[in-house]
Parts: C-alpha cells; structure tokens; sequence
C-alpha cells in the first residue's frame, strides 16, 4: 500500500507560481512512476506529469512552464509550476503505479489540492 498527500495548492496571480508536493509512504517509492494529474470543474482528470527512472513526461499544455522533480531519499515528488494560467486552476492530485510507463491505470491516489489561478 502507498498513501499519498499533497501539499502546496492556493490562490496566485496569473503569470505566477506555486509548487506543489506530495509526500508518499512506503518502502518501495522509488521503484514506482508518480504522477500528477489535475480536474477542473466541469472537466474530465487528465495527466499533467509523470516521472519514473526513465525520464519524465509532460501534457502539452504545460510543457515549458511546469517541472516535476522527486527525492526518493524524502518519499516525495514535486511539481514546480510557472507561468501559471487561469486555464490551470484544478484539483491537482498526486498518483502512483508500479508499471513502468507514464500513462495508463494508477494504483493509488492522493486526496487533491485546490490551484487556483485569478486573471
């Protein structure tokens, strides 16, 4: 089992940042691709980022302007995000599988953080 919380959502201006974090349990962290995915309201989830040992991947709608990053010596993998848009306010959530590949089913699921982004 893996249990995830993420931290760092808000309220900021657009063309502003936040980075979010998600803190992860368990033993085998570093074995596992994490992901972050995010819902608007209205709006199906949908997959923002994702890392593993491989490398990471990124939606197209983000790329240049988000970052995600990990320290598996601290159970955790961030999303650094910049030039944030008000198409970016979402539920972000923080996710984990053990399958190798970035997109398909995630195994588990943090509870969300509220972004907000004002014009």
């Amino acid at each position: 089992q893996v249990q995830l919380v993420e931290s760092g959502g808000g309220l900021v201006q657009a063309g502003g940042s936040l980075r979010l974090s998600c803190a992860a349990s368990g033993r085998t962290f570093s074995s596992y691709t994490m992901g972050w995915f995010r819902q608007a309201a209205g709006k199906e989830r949908e997959v923002v980022a994702a890392i593993n040992w491989r490398g990471t991947y990124y939606a197209d709608s983000v790329k240049g302007r988000f970052t995600i990053s990990r320290d598996n010596a601290k159970n955790t993998v961030y999303l650094q995000m910049n030039s944030l848009k008000p198409e970016d306010t979402a539920v972000y959530y923080c996710a984990a599988r053990s399958a190798a590949t970035y997109l398909g089913r995630y195994d588990y699921w943090g509870q969300g953080t509220q972004v907000t982004v004002s014009s």
